[in-house]
This record gives C-alpha cells, sequence and structure tokens, in this order.
C-alpha cells in the first residue's frame, strides 16, 4: 500500500497538478482509480476544486483553519484551540465543498506540531478517526499505523516532544521517515526526512527517482508497511522532473499488480479486516467511487468576495459551487453567517 499525501490550500496553483497525477487513467490492480488523500488547509482554497477531488474518491482531510506560523500556538493549544481550528476547519469543508457524507475524518497538525493530550482528547469527542501528524525516526523497519488505546510503538520524535500520553480512542497514520542516501548501500547514515519536499538533498529527478524505489524496496522487502509520501505540491511543481518522476514510478509500481495507491482511511480499513492479495480485488472498502467519470458538480463556481472583522483590511475570494456567506468564514464565525453579538 502507498498513500499520497498533499498538505495545504487546493487552489489554481496546483488543481494542474493533480489533474495530471490523478488522471483517472491509472488504476490499482483491482480497476479502480488510484487515490489520494488531501490535507486542506482554509486560506486561499478553491472549495468547488476540493468538491471535485471528493467527487472523484479521494480522501479530504484537515490541516487547520488559520494555519497560524507560531509553532507554540500548535504545540502548546488548548483544547478549545484545537477544536475551533480542526473541528471548524471541517464544519467549513463541509459546506462550502459539499461534504455531507461525513467522510472528513483525518487530520494533520500545521508544521507536524502535536498537541498532546489535548488534541486527542478533541478528536475523540469530534469523531475524527485518526491523526497523522506523529513522525517515526528511520529504523530498521518501518511502522505500521496503530491506535493509540496503548503506548506509541516507537519514540516520541521531533522537536517539540508533545505526544499523546494517554490512552485515546484515535488512529496514528504514522509519517515513517525516508530514506534519502543516494547510495544506501556505501553512504554513511543521514537522519531521515518525512515530508519528501524536506529531503534536501534531493536536487534532482534522478535522485527523486532513486529516494522513491529505494523507500519502496525498504518497505516492501521488510514488514510491507504502508509507504506514505506526503508534499506539498510546490515542491513537485518547482521542477518538472519531479513530477514526471513520480508518475513514471506509480505507473512502474501499478505494473506490478501488487501495489495499490490508496487513501489513508483505505489503509485503515484493510488494517481493520486484512485481506489477502488475490481476493484484494473484490475488497469491497476499495472499491468505493471506484472509477468515477463524469462532470463536476459546477463548472463556474461562485467567486465570492469577502471580508471578516478577524482579518482587517483582506479582502479574499471563496470559491465554492454553494452560495456566497455573508461574512469570509473564519475562526470566530466559521460559517460565514457572522457574529452572534
Amino acid at each position: 500500500m502507498i498513500t499520497i499525501t498533499f498538505n495545504g490550500a487546493v487552489n489554481v496553483d496546483n488543481i494542474d497538478l493533480y489533474e495530471d497525477i490523478f488522471n483517472g487513467q491509472r488504476q490499482n490492480p483491482n480497476g479502480c482509480s488510484i487515490k489520494g488523500t488531501f490535507f486542506v488547509s482554509h486560506k486561499y482554497t478553491n472549495y468547488s476544486a476540493v468538491q471535485d477531488l471528493h467527487r472523484r474518491g479521494h480522501e479530504i482531510s484537515v490541516f487547520s483553519l488559520t494555519h497560524k506560523d507560531d509553532p507554540n500556538y500548535w504545540t502548546g493549544g488548548s483544547y478549545d484551540d484545537w477544536l475551533a481550528e480542526m473541528a471548524g476547519s471541517r464544519l467549513i469543508v463541509e459546506r462550502f465543498a459539499n461534504i455531507t457524507d461525513g467522510s472528513i475524518i483525518g487530520m494533520r497538525a500545521p508544521y507536524l506540531r502535536v498537541g498532546g493530550n489535548k488534541q486527542f482528547e478533541m478528536m475523540a469527542d469530534q469523531f475524527f478517526v485518526y491523526d497523522a501528524s506523529i513522525t517515526a525516526s528511520l529504523g530498521r523497519v518501518p511502522i505500521w499505523p496503530y491506535t493509540l488505546y496503548f503506548r506509541m510503538p516507537h519514540k516520541c520524535n521531533g522537536n517539540a516532544h508533545n505526544c499523546p500520553s494517554r490512552s485515546h480512542p484515535v488512529w496514528e497514520m504514522v509519517m515513517n521517515e525516508l530514506d534519502r542516501r543516494d547510495d544506501p548501500t556505501f553512504d554513511e547514515s543521514l537522519p531521515g526526512c518525512h515530508m519528501v519536499d524536506s529531503c534536501s538533498n534531493v536536487a534532482s529527478g534522478d535522485q527523486f527517482a532513486r529516494l522513491l524505489r529505494h523507500n519502496f524496496n525498504r518497505h516492501y522487502n521488510s514488514n510491507r508497511a504502508p509507504l506514505g509520501l506526503h508534499f506539498h505540491a510546490s515542491w513537485l511543481k518547482s521542477k518538472k522532473e519531479y513530477r514526471d518522476e513520480l508518475i513514471k514510478f506509480i505507473e512502474e509500481m501499478l505494473g506490478r499488480n501488487d501495489v495499490f495507491f490508496v487513501t489513508n482511511l483505505q489503509v485503515i480499513q484493510w488494517m481493520q479486516n486484512p485481506t489477502e492479495l488475490n481476493s484484494l480485488r473484490d475488497f469491497q472498502e476499495w472499491k468505493e467511487k471506484c472509477d468515477v467519470k463524469g462532470q463536476p458538480y459546477c463548472s463556474l463556481p461562485n467567486a465570492c468576495p469577502l471580508t471578516t472583522r478577524e482579518l482587517p483590511g483582506e479582502t479574499l475570494r471563496l470559491f465554492t459551487c454553494m452560495e456566497c456567506p455573508n461574512n469570509y468564514p473564519w475562526i470566530l464565525d466559521p460559517t460565514g453567517d457572522g457574529f452572534s453579538v
């Protein structure tokens, strides 16, 4: 299983990239189009584009409402901060991308700054199924996703060390660090990187291609933990060769007949109901929205020019197939209906 995830706003800067990668022609061995997971932040997002990604069977998750620059805001966030940021973000996406099936169940913390027990208490109360912000250092074997009912199966990684210390009924879609050595048989050990764009020594398409294949083999030839490839779209767009190499890698993997590109939720569904390779073609949970064709819900979304008292002096455009709200949705007013004073 390979999960491709993207962090950040979905808009005109990256929609063409997503069209390129998920063009509907590339199919998993079960005949369904390959799927990705999008952690959507609010500002500058085109919600009609999010609606279409969801229509085609990709997973939409939340990446916060404000995406504040201050890492301590996240690490030290209160229960109410996490509630407003993540449940508020989900409310906005559900409303303006018209996602009514309750499928937004995952979240990732900005800067991967995990919010400790407070974050996970909020998730359990708000029926979030999984978090995807905790990283696991490069080890002998990668780590499978796990639930936080029990202690984490690896050390708490990162600068802030604010992992949950109590039991929570939440899954952790752990981010395994990638091995970024150019020549793994020879090079000395380097610290791993969790987002592909943070592998700072990858500067060419060839290096990126080697990174993908080496890490695939690391997962495939050991315990087969899902391989997570986590991107910011801007990195893939920074060089055309990165995009080309990723597509080449996807097509090569699909040619093997035992590799599936799935969403985070589909990984959990398989772990809750493990199925052998020869029965996977009929695995029901992976057949949903198998190969969606047809037109977007609306070809001309409303481009609502909006303001909010919370962001004085800014006029922001909200693209949505739904009706325009009165105000630009923000943390105290996520529906955009206005403040009830």
